[in-house]
Order: structure tokens, then C-alpha cells, then sequence
């Protein structure tokens, strides 16, 4: 019987990341079938991994040992009545598996007897020969497969997999998360950086009505919205009060920086970190039932007690409710608040979100993301939002430093440690402007099917964009934002 993983699992149970295993499939070292991944070719292509010495077991294993286990059960593990309908959907299919087994065993029992039959009729050699191919059939189904032991672990490992997070492929975008703990699915969604549509997030609203297309959803918050009943008859539901219970795909609207409304909301400013003598960030933190919607890139404007500035973003959607800016010394109002007499605590209120500086969510291409002093924090936060969406073949960093220091370089510097597939370049302007272009695409012979993002000047910016064209870069792979 083939067994068949979604891309993304087998990501997580081979401990690579599943743009490593789109580019294996792209050079023909591992198959798939309709984006699927059969186990024999996953025991083949990935023979040294030890499944039960890792991933989701050992975290179960980790969970029941800790003395605060409680704490992180209630975290990590679902709500009792969804691990409930999980392991009884996982326990049919195991029965299914058994049942098919037996029949298999009975048509085998059968054969034999057809073929001993057969063989006392024929007698001589002809009788001889059937009798040894029957002894040969009955010793290669006792004999164990050599892959048998790994191949139980890997399903053991992905049974588990299964009850603590299920898949979500979305449709038609094409997009795929995993559902863990207590999210519904719109919050599963967001945490991986995925924008689908949504409103309230309430169920009061009905912007994020989707449909089921296969699988398994259960009701886990109740909603004021109304769906009609030819909606639910073809599967409607809201993403804000469901979560599944099985793998599923589900219909939903992606949506884009047009698609956004714009929002006021009171914030809290939690912690003021100085990252330079020149700079802050403030990390703020939206209610619960009010999150910020935006995309990686765009920018908000903050005021306090009638003094506003607009700032860019730093942070990732995938981030819930904390939103982080970056904040330079300068002659305007906020700045100087901001510096002189913002304390923690204190109630900001965010307008926003603004700017179609945002990642294509439908490009797999490598991606050079190119900052220029603080344009750094829009990068930061598109750089974390194609990381969580493990889609970009490669992703390169530049940064390049004038006013400023490099000053999260070692956050860059962990991403480089911990990614494979993310590299990273702090560059100095005083060594001269042409010159650091030259050396930044120097190392990308082959612009053309590349994707850039690019913060800050204009003369930056304009240097960096006519150097990409004349190597051969599309227009439609060209992103930039202008920060003075």
C-alpha cells in the first residue's frame, strides 16, 4: 500500500527546509506525485536520517518530562475535543489498513490453495516448479524489508506529526500551513506569514468565509455571523472560528496590499530598545481583539498626545501582536518624543497600514534583499516574512552602512547560521557607491530570474536598479522603496 506525505511534512521530518526539497525535485534527485512524496522514495532519497532520534517525538518525550508540563500542554497540544476527533480519524485509518491487510492475507491463503491444487493435478516437474515458486512467495512475505524498521518509525513519527499539527493547503494561491495547538486556522495562517482575508476576526464580519474543499474542520469559537444555507451546504465556514481536525484544503481569498483597510488602534509601547546612539526601536504591542493587518514592507504612522511621524515596519506579521519601528534622531516632532520623553507603557496609537512594498507571494525565485542604513527595518521585515513562508530558493542580505552602524547585525548573522539558503554582506558606503553595487551583483552572474527588494535613497536606489537592468534584470523583479 503507497503511503504519500505532503512537501511540507516530509520537511519536518527530514529536518530540511522545503525549498531545499523543491529544488531536489527540480533537478530530479527526489519524485513526487501530484506534490506528493511516496515513503519508499523518501526511505531512498534520505537513507541516513533516524526518525525516532528527533522531531515530534522526542518534543512529545520532552513535554511529559518537564516539570511545567501542564503549562506547555496547554500551549502545544489541541483542544481535548479536536485531539480527540483526530486520533479517532487516525484510528480509521489504521483499522482501514488493518482490514486490508487481512484481505490481503486471505487472498494470499487462497492462492496458495488454488496453486497447490493446480499442482496435484499437474504433477512431474510442472508440479514440482509451482510448488517452489509457492514456497518462494510465502518466504519473501515473511522475510522483513530492509527498510521495514525505518520505514515503521517514519510512520510512528508522522502519526504523531498528524495529532499535533495538521496540513493546511490553501486554494488557489496554492499556499500551505500547519495548524498547531489551539489556532483556528486564521491564526495558524497569519503566524506563517500567509495574509488570508479576514476582517473582525470575531465571526462577527464574515470576511474570512473560505470553503472547504477535503478534510475536516470543527467549530472551536462561536460566531455572530450568518452564513446562508447554500454556503454551508458547499462547505462554507470562517476561518476565525474553526480549526481542522484533519489535513485539509480549504478555498480562501489571499489577500494583497490593496485588499487592506485601514485601521487605528491603541497600542502599548512595551520595551524601548536603543539599537545606536541615533536609534530606537519601539516594540509595541496591539489588544487582543484588535491585531494589526498589514503586510511585510508597508508602514504605519504613530502619534502621541497630537505628534506623529510615519515609520516603517520592522517586524513580521507572522509576529501576532507585536509590532516593531525603528526610530532615527532627526528634526521631526515624534523623534524628538520619542527620544526625549516616551516611556514604556505608554499608549501610541498606530494609523495604518500604508505601501505596496511587500513580498510576491507567488515567486519561488532567489531573492536579493539590498538596504541602505536604516531602509534596513522594511528589509528586516520582508526578509522574516519570506523566511517563514519557506518558499525562495535562496535569499541573499546586503546591507549598507553610512550614517549608521550595522546595528542587528547579529540577528543577520544568526539567520546566516541557521539557514543553509540565507547568506549575508554588510557593506560601507565610504567605499563609493558604484563600487558597492559592483560587488553586490558581482556574485549573481544570473539576474534575470531574480526577485530585489531594495530600501532606501533615491540615489541608491536608482544606482542599484540601472546596474540590475543592464545585467539583464526584469522590470517585474524590481521592488523598491525610497527612505531618506
Amino acid at each position: 500500500m503507497a503511503h504519500y506525505l505532503p512537501l511540507s511534512r516530509v520537511a519536518r521530518l527530514v529536518g530540511v527546509t522545503r525549498s531545499a526539497l523543491q529544488k531536489m525535485i527540480q533537478q530530479g534527485e527526489l519524485d513526487t506525485f501530484d506534490g506528493m512524496i511516496e515513503l519508499e522514495e523518501l526511505l531512498r532519497v534520505f537513507p541516513d536520517v533516524h526518525w525516532q532520534d528527533e522531531g515530534e517525538l522526542a518534543h512529545v518525550n520532552q513535554i511529559k518530562e518537564r516539570a511545567f508540563a501542564k503549562r506547555i500542554l496547554e500551549r502545544t497540544l489541541p483542544d481535548k475535543e479536536v485531539l480527540a476527533e483526530r486520533l479517532y480519524e487516525l484510528g480509521k485509518e489504521f483499522g482501514a489498513a488493518r482490514s486490508l491487510l487481512r484481505h490481503y492475507d486471505q487472498v494470499f491463503d487462497w492462492l496458495c490453495k488454488q496453486m497447490g491444487d493446480v499442482a496435484a493435478d499437474l504433477g512431474g516437474e510442472p508440479a514440482a516448479a509451482l510448488l517452489a515458486l509457492k514456497h518462494q512467495l510465502r518466504q519473501q512475505l515473511n522475510a522483513a524489508p530492509v527498510e521495514a524498521g525505518r520505514g515503521q518509525s517514519l510512520l510512528a513519527e508522522e502519526s504523531v506529526m498528524r495529532i499535533m499539527s495538521v496540513h493546511v493547503t490553501v486554494q488557489p494561491s496554492g499556499h500551505d500551513f500547519f495548524v498547531e495547538g489551539n489556532d483556528t486556522l486564521l491564526e495558524a495562517a497569519l503566524r506563517a506569514g500567509i495574509p488570508l482575508n479576514y476582517g473582525c476576526s470575531t465571526g462577527n464580519c464574515g470576511e474570512c468565509k473560505a470553503r472547504l474543499v477535503s478534510g475536516q474542520v470543527k467549530k472551536v469559537h462561536p460566531y455572530d455571523f450568518v452564513l446562508s444555507e447554500p454556503e454551508k451546504a458547499n462547505g462554507g465556514f470562517l476561518l476565525c472560528s474553526y480549526t481542522a481536525v484533519t489535513d485539509v484544503v480549504i478555498e480562501a481569498q489571499v489577500a494583497g496590499a490593496e485588499d487592506i483597510p485601514q485601521q487605528i488602534i491603541q497600542t502599548r509601547l512595551r520595551n524601548i530598545e536603543p539599537l545606536a546612539d541615533d536609534l530606537l526601536a519601539l516594540h509595541l504591542v496591539t489588544p487582543r481583539s484588535q491585531r494589526l493587518r498589514f503586510l511585510a514592507g508597508q508602514r504605519i504612522k504613530l502619534s502621541i498626545d497630537g505628534v506623529e511621524g510615519d515609520y516603517h515596519i520592522a517586524s513580521c506579521p507572522c509576529e501576532d501582536r507585536h509590532i516593531e519601528i525603528h526610530v532615527r534622531r532627526d528634526n521631526r516632532n515624534f523623534s524628538r518624543r520619542a527620544f526625549d520623553s516616551l516611556h514604556k507603557e505608554d499608549t501610541v496609537t498606530l494609523t495604518g497600514p500604508e505601501g505596496d512594498f511587500v513580498v510576491k507571494l507567488d515567486s519561488r525565485r532567489p531573492v536579493i534583499f539590498l538596504a541602505w542604513d536604516e531602509g534596513f527595518a522594511p528589509i528586516k521585515s520582508l526578509v522574516q516574512h519570506v523566511m517563514s513562508l519557506e518558499v525562495a530558493d535562496s535569499m541573499h542580505l546586503y546591507w549598507v552602512s553610512d550614517r549608521l552602524v550595522h546595528y542587528q547585525e547579529n540577528l543577520c548573522r544568526s539567520w546566516g547560521d541557521a539557514l543553509d539558503n540565507f547568506h549575508y554582506q554588510p557593506l560601507f558606503a565610504k567605499e563609493g557607491l558604484a563600487r558597492v553595487i559592483e560587488s553586490i551583483y558581482a556574485e549573481h552572474p544570473d539576474l534575470a530570474r531574480c526577485d530585489i527588494y531594495a530600501a532606501g535613497p533615491a540615489e541608491f536606489l536608482q544606482a542599484a536598479r540601472q546596474a540590475a537592468l543592464d545585467r539583464g534584470m526584469s522590470m517585474l523583479g524590481w521592488h523598491m522603496e525610497r527612505i531618506e
